[in-house]
């Protein structure tokens, strides 16, 4: 069976807690409750150790002459002074740099590090330790992700959400116990601790407010929807009501603390002197109708942060605990308040606790609760610290998860960022008159020990580990030659009508011809020659091209015609382009070629033209001659040009069209015969039979020009 010792650190006392644990469940053994004989807390916190320290001593003292040695004690922080907050970090990515587990880690810690310093900072400047962080979502880009790892992009965030303790809570909790001779075996919180042990997950489906009302304040927690939903706290509690007494009656403030503990009695009638020294006995009613404004006062405190915290409503039903729970009216004014039936608004005892088995005649009612949920709760769902060094410094970790050594660099007050190192500086520099901006080399990661040996932030620690934290180095500025900032390669082989030719671009830095290799420096500037065009690689080659803007004309029976299928093209790497192409960049080893110019004579116009010929077959001088029997003559300066004679652009020509058959002389336009020059006498025949030149001929027949010298 094992044994649990539990302290609950209250403004107006302390209760010391014994419970035994087996499989059967809880069995409260013992208590002791006794009150501060001066203001040594004040809502909830140590002001006073030494007098805190004390009057443990004196409940440990008491409770180990009945029931052996207590060593360790599980205690809880106020929950008033638990706080959560939000915090975003974000950076700027090189287009090169991959995100790594570690990066997202640090990127993580310097987060709950801004929300550590917010929170310190909204809280008079007051030091803070993380219980833990959740990560709400990361980005990139600007962009929701579901993780960073091995992503790439521009810029990167992530936003978490991290829940502190004040160093000075838990640090005063250490020594009070420390100095009493007992250690902390384990954390918790009030409100978490009340509401566990009273509303337990099955019962949190139900939107039900728990109110804990002590001394000083009350500490609020919300169930609804399987779930705590909310914490919060109100500085007005049962010192309220004793104050109002000692107002009305002129009481000192114990003798009022007395007179108000009077009205849950059975006495009707109450006795009590007051500071003049006049005693008076007066009917528990009237007392109560002297007090009902500061009731009215709690419960209106109450109420309002109960509905603020539930979404600005009022909640199903109310449990009232702690020693304020039992003021008179409480319970009517808080279902007034809230629009509840009174029966929906209760005082709820230790013996409401689920699994509990009271031992102790007199613990009943609703003081014990928190007490007991604290035993319970640090049982169940302890938060242990842990004891470790970072760079020869002693530091205190709560363990509600598993520990890294990134915890331990925050606990210890480490700047994450600062321990990184920074990029090196940028270089700027314009290329071609835009400007360029050259990064540094990346920081290196800092460097981490644990007990001598290499590490990352995401190792696991234990007790009492030694943990040596080392700035990582700044990068360096960046070594960029000129060549690494160009696009391709200044140099190319290319090939032109089937030769090769080597062209290359010039570089200029700072106005100056310089070599590729050269290393840039910040504000240079550096002038590349445009990129090389097929125009400007022809030039290169000395091949002359036509103006591309020349389409080729002729002027047809005194009607201009262009014929732009007959200009000129260029071939780059397989593909052909019109003139109006040159301008294409061409890259290294491309193929370039310049065909010669075709379709341009008699025969290809009269095909453009659509000028249709009756064709037949003819012989002369024993050759079969193909010809047309009806056909179209091309005349320019008066002469008919033969199929086979070239056209230039800028020719003057007329179509004449012959409908009445060939002639004999006709057939000269169809073969290269030329009479020579020293001929006696020319005979002409058709079909073996003499003729002239302007006989008619028709296909098939045999035409003889013979010569005679």
């Amino acid at each position: 069976m094992e044994k649990l010792f539990a302290l609950d650190i209250g403004t107006r006392s302390i209760v010391g807690l014994i419970m035994s644990v087996d499989s059967s469940g809880y069995e409260l053994i013992d208590y002791i409750q006794k009150e501060h004989k001066e203001r040594a807390m004040l809502d909830g916190q140590i002001h006073h150790v030494p007098a805190v320290a004390s009057l443990i001593t004196e409940i440990r003292h008491e409770l180990e002459a009945i029931h052996g040695p207590l060593k360790e004690v599980s205690v809880a922080a106020a929950g008033r002074a638990l706080r959560t907050q939000r915090a975003i970090y974000s950076k700027e990515l090189s287009a090169d740099k991959i995100l790594t587990k570690q990066d997202i880690l640090h990127m993580e810690l310097s987060a709950v590090q801004s929300a550590q310093e917010a929170a310190a900072a909204s809280e008079d400047s007051q030091h803070y330790h993380c219980v833990g962080y959740s990560v709400v979502r990361y980005q990139l880009d600007h962009k929701d992700i579901g993780s960073l790892e091995d992503q790439l992009g521009d810029h990167v965030s992530v936003e978490i959400i991290a829940t502190f303790l004040p160093r000075v809570v838990v640090e005063s909790l250490l020594a009070s116990l420390s100095r009493a001779g007992l250690q902390m075996n384990a954390l918790t919180l009030e409100p978490i601790a009340a509401i566990n042990v009273l509303i337990p997950p099955s019962m949190r489906r139900l939107n039900v407010a728990l109110v804990d009302i002590g001394a000083g304040t009350s500490d609020i927690a919300i169930s609804n929807e399987g779930t705590v939903t909310a914490y919060g706290m109100v500085p007005v509690a049962g010192d309220e009501i004793s104050e109002a007494l000692s107002d009305y009656y002129l009481l000192d403030f114990n003798d009022a603390e007395k007179l108000k503990r009077a009205l849950t009695g059975p006495d009707e009638e109450i006795e009590f002197t007051d500071i003049l020294g006049f005693t008076q006995q007066l009917s528990k009613q009237d007392i109560i109708k002297a007090i009902t404004p500061a009731v009215e006062k709690l419960a209106e405190s109450i109420s309002g942060e109960m509905i603020s915290l539930n979404l600005e409503h009022a909640p199903k039903a109310v449990m009232l605990v702690g020693g304020g729970s039992l003021t008179p009216q409480l319970t009517d004014k808080l279902a007034e308040k809230l629009s509840l039936p009174v029966n929906r608004v209760a005082v709820r005892g230790i013996e409401a606790i689920q699994g509990l088995k009271l031992n102790h005649k007199s613990a009943i009612g609703p003081e014990l609760v928190t007490p007991a949920g604290i035993a319970i709760a640090a049982n169940q769902m302890p938060i242990n610290y842990m004891p470790v060094k970072v760079n020869g410094h002693d530091v205190r970790l709560f363990e509600i998860r598993e520990l890294n050594a990134g915890d331990a660099v925050l606990s210890a007050g480490l700047s994450v960022p600062k321990l990184y190192g920074k990029p090196g500086l940028a270089k700027i520099v314009k290329i071609n008159g835009t400007t360029v901006t050259l990064p540094g080399t990346h920081g290196l990661p800092p460097s981490i020990l644990i007990n001598g040996i290499k590490s990352d932030f995401d190792t696991a620690i234990h007790a009492n580990d030694e943990i040596v934290v080392e700035a990582g180095e700044n990068g360096k500025e960046s070594d960029v030659q000129v060549k690494d900032l160009l696009e391709e390669s200044i140099a190319m082989d290319v090939t032109i009508n089937s030769r090769q030719y080597h062209l290359k671009r010039k570089v200029f830095l700072n106005g100056m011809k310089k070599s590729i290799e050269t290393l840039v420096q910040d504000r240079d500037e550096i002038s590349i020659e445009h990129k090389i065009s097929a125009g400007e690689a022809f030039l290169t080659a000395g091949i002359i091209v036509p103006d591309p803007e020349n389409t080729f004309y002729l002027t047809v029976d005194g009607k201009g015609t262009y014929f732009p299928q007959w200009d000129q093209v260029f071939i780059h790497n397989g593909q052909t382009f019109p003139l109006k192409k040159l301008n294409r960049i061409i890259h290294n080893r491309d193929v370039l070629s310049l065909p010669p110019v075709t379709g341009r004579t008699v025969a290809d116009l009269k095909k453009e033209l659509n000028l249709e010929e009756n064709g037949g077959t003819l012989f002369f001088n024993e050759q079969e001659v193909k010809v047309s029997l009806t056909s179209s003559q091309i005349i320019k300066n008066g002469v008919s040009l033969g199929d086979h004679e070239k056209l230039q652009s800028g020719d003057v020509i007329e179509i004449k069209t012959r409908t009445d058959g060939m002639i004999f002389q006709d057939i000269f336009n169809f073969v290269e015969w030329r009479p020579p020059t020293s001929a006696k006498k020319i005979e002409v025949k058709k079909n073996g039979e003499d003729c002239d030149l302007s006989s008619p001929v028709m296909p098939g027949d045999a035409l003889e020009v013979i010569v005679h010298q």
